[in-house]
């Protein structure tokens, strides 16, 4: 006798294809947050003005660096040493921008 077959599916996760938040620590996942965070307050808006009216604000570099979003992974000189895991999810969520 063979075994019924089921149309039972996996749900698939549109937002996270690949699961891998379950495979981030607390610390990337905290950061990543920060870093979407900072994206939606700092930089959507800049970018979106910027764009408008073909200008650029060299303060947001600053902004960028008051955030610890530059060179996270250095370990010293006021960065944060975090993985290049981490390094990656900031640049996803630059990105995603």
């Amino acid at each position: 006798m063979h075994a019924p077959i089921t149309t039972d599916w996996p749900r698939f996760a549109w937002e996270d294809p690949l699961l891998l938040r379950q495979a981030l620590t607390d610390e990337e996942r905290m950061i990543e947050e920060g870093a979407r965070s900072f994206c939606d307050a700092e930089l959507r808006p800049q970018v979106k003005l910027a764009n408008r009216h073909e200008t650029h604000d060299p303060d947001l570099m600053r902004k960028f660096c008051a955030a610890g979003l530059l060179g996270p992974t250095i370990d010293g000189y006021g960065c944060a040493g975090a993985s290049y895991v981490s390094y990656g999810l900031i640049a996803r969520e630059v990105e995603r921008v």
